[in-house]
Parts: C-alpha cells; sequence; structure tokens
C-alpha cells in the first residue's frame, strides 16, 4: 500500500479528522457493493441504443470505478467486475435468447442458459479489467485511476479477439451521440471507451475526495478537458466530397426468419425485393445504385430460377441503376460462402464479389467441440466458409464501395482493410445485415449504432440495408439521414455523397490507444513494485 491511500472506511484526511465515510461503500460491506456493481452494469447496459444515453454510462461506471478505487485486493475487484458485467450483458444481449429459442429451436431453459453463459462468459472481461488494475496499483491513487480505464479499455478490445471476438456494447459505442464521439477518428470506437473510461475515474475521484480541494479540483480540470477536446474534434471535417452524390434505393422486404427458409420463403422473397429492380427512365430522381440486404434470397445462386437471375441481370428494367445484393454462393466440395454481388449499370461486366470473412460462431460456423451444439439448432447453411481477407471494394456508379456483411461493423479493423490499395480507396460503405433472428428486439438499434461509430471513425457514409431493420442513409459524421421503421416492408430512397480523405485512425487502427494503455499498465505495475 503506498502512503496516498485513504484509510479502510475513511476519505481523505483533513485537520486531523476524516471527511465523512467516504463517497462509496467500504471493501468490507461486500453484498452492497455487489449490488450497486450489478445495478450499475444494467444502467450501463440501457445507455446504448435505443436509449442512448451517454450520461448514463458515466454514471454506471462512476458507480463501479468508485468501488474499484478503494479495493484492497484483486480478487474483491473481479467480483466487481464480474457483477457489473453480468448486468450489463444480461441486460445487453438478451436477445440472443430470441435467436437461439424462437428460431434455432432449442427448449426454453436450455436457450436462457445458452444466454446467461455467453452473458457470465462476456462478463469475465471487465473482471479482468479491474482485477489487473487493481493487482498492479495501490489503493486510493491516481496510478489506480489510470490503470482502470487503461485496463478497461484493453478488456474491451480483447473481447473483441478471444474466441473470433465478440466486442458488442462495446463502451466507446454508447458515446456516439456524446462529445466523446470526437476521439472516433482518431483512436476509433476503443479511444472513445478510454475518455468515457478516463471522465468516468475523475468523477469518481472527485466524488471520493470532496473534502480535499487539491484533489478533486485537479479532477474536474480533467473532465472539463476530456469534453471539450471531444467537442473540439467533433467540429474537424476528416474528409471531402468525392464525385457527385448518388441516389440510392435500399430495400428491406421484412421476412421473417420463420418464412425464410420454409417452402415459401422464396415465393415471399421475390413478391418483395423483384418489383423494386423496376426503375422509371423518365424519373430524375431515379436510383443510381439499388441494394438488397444480406441472403436476399434463401438459396445459392446457381439454383436460382433462370427468370430471376434473368430479372436480377437486365440493366434496362433498373434504367441504367447498379445493383447489390446479399446471395449464398456454392464453390466446389459444397464450399458456401455468404456473400454479395455486385452488378453494373450495363450489366456488361461480371458481377463484382464480396464474400464474409468473419462468420458467427455457430450460425456460420461450428467451433472445435460444438458440433452437438448446433445440431440441436435449426440453422440454414450453418457451415460456411471464410473470404478472402483483402477484397476490393465495389467500383459502381462511380464510386467505390467497400462491403460488409452482417456484425462485421462490429470490427473497425476489419474494416479498415478495405483500405490496403491506395488506388482504390473506399468512397462509401455498405452493410448488409439479416437481423430476422432477433426479431423487433433492442439488437436491430444497437446494431445502427455500431454502424454509425464505423462512419464517423472512417468519415465515409454508410449505407445500412437490413431484412427487417434498421434500413438507413448515415452520413460521414454518423448522422441517421433517413431510415425505415423496424418490420415493415419498404424502400428507403435518398442521396448519399461519396467521401475521400484520411482518419487518423484509418492509417493508425487501434494501435496508439491499446500500446498507450499497456503502457500505462506496465507504469502503474512498475511504480507499484517499488512502494
Amino acid at each position: 500500500m503506498t502512503s496516498e491511500a485513504p484509510p479502510p472506511g475513511g476519505n481523505v484526511p483533513r485537520d486531523g479528522k476524516f471527511c465523512g465515510l467516504g463517497t462509496f461503500p467500504a471493501e468490507g460491506k461486500t453484498a452492497v457493493r455487489m449490488a450497486l456493481a450489478v445495478a450499475a452494469g444494467g444502467a450501463q447496459a440501457f445507455s446504448f441504443a435505443p436509449f442512448d444515453l451517454p450520461l448514463l454510462q458515466i454514471a454506471a461506471l462512476v458507480t463501479v470505478f468508485g468501488l474499484a478505487l478503494r479495493a484492497r485486493g484483486a480478487r474483491g475487484a473481479a467480483l466487481l467486475g464480474g457483477a457489473f458485467g453480468l448486468g450489463w450483458f444480461g441486460i445487453g444481449i438478451s436477445w440472443i435468447y430470441i435467436s437461439l429459442h424462437e428460431y434455432g429451436g432449442l427448449w426454453p431453459w436450455l436457450a436462457a442458459a445458452a444466454t446467461a453463459a455467453l452473458a457470465a462468459y462476456l462478463a469475465l472481461f471487465p473482471a479482468l479489467a479491474l482485477a489487473a488494475a487493481v493487482r498492479f496499483s495501490g489503493p486510493g491513487t491516481w496510478w489506480r485511476g489510470v490503470s482502470i480505464a487503461a485496463a478497461w479499455t484493453l478488456a474491451d478490445w480483447l473481447r473483441g479477439v478471444v474466441l473470433t471476438g465478440f466486442p458488442w456494447l462495446a463502451t466507446g459505442y454508447a458515446q456516439t451521440d456524446g462529445p466523446l464521439a470526437g476521439f472516433a477518428p482518431l483512436l476509433g470506437v476503443y479511444g472513445v471507451g478510454t475518455g468515457a473510461a478516463l471522465l468516468a475515474v475523475l468523477a469518481a475521484w472527485a466524488l471520493d475526495n470532496h473534502c480535499a480541494p487539491r484533489r478533486w479540483l485537479p479532477a474536474l480540470l480533467g473532465m472539463a478537458a476530456l469534453l471539450a477536446g471531444g467537442a473540439t474534434l467533433h467540429t474537424i471535417v476528416w474528409s471531402h466530397p468525392y464525385g457527385a452524390p448518388m441516389r440510392v434505393r435500399l430495400v428491406q422486404g421484412d421476412v421473417s426468419q420463420d418464412i425464410k427458409f420454409a417452402d415459401t420463403g422464396l415465393d415471399t422473397a421475390l413478391a418483395r425485393y423483384l418489383p423494386e429492380l423496376t426503375v422509371n427512365p423518365k424519373d430524375p430522381r431515379r436510383p443510381q445504385l439499388i441494394v438488397f440486404p444480406e441472403s436476399a434470397f434463401p438459396m445459392p445462386w446457381n439454383e436460382l430460377p433462370d427468370e430471376v437471375v434473368a430479372a436480377l441481370d437486365d440493366p434496362v428494367r433498373r434504367a441504367g441503376a447498379a445493383l447489390i445484393f446479399g446471395i449464398f454462393l456454392v464453390e466446389p466440395e459444397n464450399r458456401y460462402f455468404n456473400s454479395a454481388l455486385g452488378v453494373s449499370a450495363d450489366g456488361a461486366a461480371a458481377p463484382q464479389r464480396y464474400s464474409k470473412r468473419h462468420l458467427v460462431p455457430f450460425g456460420e460456423f461450428i467451433p472445435y467441440g460444438f458440433h452437438w451444439f448446433v445440431d440441436m439448432l435449426h440453422i440454414p447453411i450453418g457451415d460456411q466458409q471464410h473470404g478472402e481477407r483483402y477484397q476490393e471494394p465495389m467500383r459502381l456508379a462511380g464510386q467505390n464501395i467497400a462491403v460488409n456483411i452482417c456484425f462485421e461493423d462490429l470490427f473497425g479493423s476489419l474494416i479498415r482493410d478495405a483500405w490496403h490499395d491506395p488506388k482504390r480507396q473506399p468512397t462509401m460503405l455498405l452493410n448488409l445485415s439479416n437481423l430476422a433472428w432477433f426479431d423487433a428486439s433492442i439488437a436491430l438499434p444497437q446494431d445502427l449504432q455500431i454502424a454509425r461509430m464505423r462512419a464517423i471513425e472512417t468519415a465515409r457514409p454508410l449505407l445500412h440495408d437490413t431484412n427487417t431493420g434498421v434500413t438507413a442513409i448515415i452520413d460521414a459524421r454518423g448522422g441517421v439521414q433517413s431510415r425505415l421503421p423496424i418490420r415493415t416492408d419498404g424502400a428507403l430512397e435518398g442521396s448519399v455523397q461519396g467521401m475521400t480523405g484520411e482518419t487518423p485512425f484509418l492509417r493508425f487502427g487501434n494501435a496508439p490507444i491499446l500500446l498507450a494503455c499497456a503502457f500505462v499498465l506496465v507504469m502503474s505495475a512498475a511504480r507499484n513494485r517499488k512502494t
């Protein structure tokens, strides 16, 4: 313990007396501390879309970080982080149950158990973060505070890497509509999350040292600097227009998952999508690009009826509009790819292709040792192949369109790979998704929030075309220009401006913020060993 640590149950000395009992409960009050951590985790879940309450997240993190600032051992800190994580993910990813039970066919108790197991697994990461911060720093010190923020960021990142990664509800996403989002073009979503963690640490420090201005005043100044810095960065324009604005038509077929792969699924899909191929050539606002979502047609390309293929290939029907649509492709030895095909305006060139690279465990590939579990689920085409890492953006309608499919938009580092060829850098992003697996749950607006963060990081507009929602046009600053309601059949038409230019995040990725956080933990551990 360092000399800066406050005594158990007390606060910072002032004139030889303790100023009350401290803002946060002492470590001995385990039940109270765990209850507060679980409640704070639940509040954290409600800070994300569709509620969009970035200040609620700060309050939630202040609570758990304030408890961790006074923790005496790594085990107690791990319990705090785990309790917080259970509240966070127990609510935040509860929609997993819908896919497992309603569409996967699992018994209710087994679907609930599997969802709870995933939430418990994800809760290990905030537990690891707080345990590491406490292990590498003394209680009640500034180093403890910065260690918490650094470890929290690294744990968020690890959650997106370990076992193929599931960074859903990463801390920074809750700040998409807050001033801290200004850090995204520099440091990505993990940098935004670091800003939120630092803001919460400083607030917790100020609250727990409210009787000592020499301690809380610098914390308040630090909070002001973070907020002002984020707001100032948000005013910077990181990209500039490329070409003329493009008219688009994004089609949302609203084919429910229980129908999609049923006997009537193809007929339903054809009735919803094929009419949207027809464009009036005399309409001055006719689309230059038509988009259908992920797996718009529930069978591989080579199994579609000839008349459907002819309709998709017909440039006259589209009045010269290009087309991108989601479809399964089959290669020899029954190798299935979840893909998108891009058809040129005149239909003369061969279709351009993108195949999904980051597959969903259990839904799109079978993890080793879990074949028994997947066999219990009613998931069609559940064993797919990964697409190549580097795939060129589609050159259509005068723009370079970087396509990603479904939850690939969770991975900023994956999106950056589309910039590997300097001569063909993307001017806009396109995400194709089928979120019918989750009905009208909070998963849909959460996914839109994630897509908005990708637009901010890259300073590129993003077209978000889904089967059941949320279909939207997002501008290069992450704002939603227009959107369709969830669970409606329709087409969203609008104009999108392609952009060019390079943000610091596109150049350096997550490396700067991860190295900085690792450096803080190493320095904190070295300092703690000397004291």
